[in-house]
């Protein structure tokens, strides 16, 4: 029976290539893909996920879990990764954990994970101490994405949510605004995100730079929804002096922050500027000038990285650093100069 590493020697790549080559992945030139594709139909080799799970033990079953599901950034990162793991031939567990710590407590440190799925992929999911136990001493793969623990072991994917939000800021600044509101958080989220604390640092350490110092009735917690977004608008608008410019921490924030302001009779951006990071799919359709971040390809590239562990091609290093995707600003009608006093 042909094995993969038949087919690596015989294209003369690694067994790493030819895993990502069978599924298609943008990591591998046309020509290399080609020659796999070949040696793969010279030696009638077939990727046969059911029959090497049944050799091995394994349950062809990925757990995905997410802190909510209703969240775009959640859904359109796990729809990125089932399409890659699906063509593997792995199905998804889905875990959403609905925002409360003691589902995470319960999942991470009493169910028997190992025994019911291969692998692990966490979203926006940071690990405790306490929690390395199920994932590494069982040796238990899994990634990271969005994440701001590192696993020894697992590998990583996500942005730089400081450098996102020192971008945005830096937008604003140099369209001549001073002052800059910030709306952010997950204050009642019992769970350890990190994104909106770091995205809160880029903030506060752009306008530091920049000879600004943070006001803290400029800075607001609220969910990461449009609902939050509007919330945080409206205590915004009711402290008194309103900003001129406001960043966002997120796209869905930043349109409730938007409609808000209309509501109020304020223009967008003549009177308050808005900005968020994201580049979510309704960003265009209403003039939102953001921070994109690659989220598709988030969730692409988690997906290859445990699918490398699971063939045994993925490099055993106790310390590997997450791989951090870059961002780019994204200009739209929703940012101007202030109006001029």
């Amino acid at each position: 029976m042909t094995r993969i590493d038949d087919v690596a020697r015989y294209a003369g790549v690694s067994t790493a290539t030819v895993s990502r080559a069978l599924r298609g992945l943008p990591t591998v030139s046309a020509a290399t893909r080609a020659r796999v594709l070949a040696a793969a139909t010279e030696l009638g080799y077939t990727v046969s996920p059911s029959a090497s799970r049944l050799a091995g033990g394994r349950t062809g079953t990925i757990a995905v879990v997410v802190p909510l599901i209703t969240r775009w950034f959640f859904g359109t990162v796990v729809e990125a990764a089932e399409a890659v793991l699906h063509e593997a031939g792995y199905d998804l567990l889905l875990y959403t954990l609905g925002g409360r710590e003691h589902i995470r407590q319960r999942l991470f440190r009493t169910a028997d994970l190992h025994k019911r799925v291969d692998a692990m992929m966490l979203v926006a999911m940071p690990l405790k101490a306490a929690d390395f136990v199920t994932a590494t001493r069982r040796m238990l793969p899994g990634v990271t994405i969005s994440s701001g623990t590192v696993v020894p072991g697992w590998p990583g994917v996500r942005i730089n949510d400081v450098a996102a939000a020192r971008t945005a800021v830096a937008h604003l600044l140099a369209l001549g605004h001073r002052r800059i509101a910030h709306i952010s958080g997950e204050p009642n989220d019992e769970l350890p995100h990190t994104a909106h604390l770091d995205r809160r640092l880029g903030y506060r350490q752009e306008l530091l730079d920049a000879g600004i110092p943070a006001d803290p009735q400029l800075d607001i917690d609220s969910d990461f929804t449009v609902a939050g977004g509007t919330r945080a608008t409206e205590e915004l608008l009711r402290r008194g002096e309103p900003p001129t410019a406001i960043f966002a921490a997120c796209d869905e924030m930043a349109m409730g922050a938007m409609t808000t302001l209309r509501l109020a009779g304020l223009r967008v951006p003549e009177d308050i500027s808005v900005i968020g990071i994201d580049d979510h799919d309704l960003a265009g359709a209403v003039g939102l000038t953001t921070v994109a971040q690659p989220v598709t390809e988030q969730g692409r590239l988690a997906a290859g990285m445990l699918l490398d562990q699971l063939c045994g091609t993925f490099p055993d290093d106790r310390e590997l650093a997450p791989v951090i995707l870059p961002t780019r600003l994204v200009v739209r009608e929703s940012t101007g100069p202030p109006r001029a006093t």
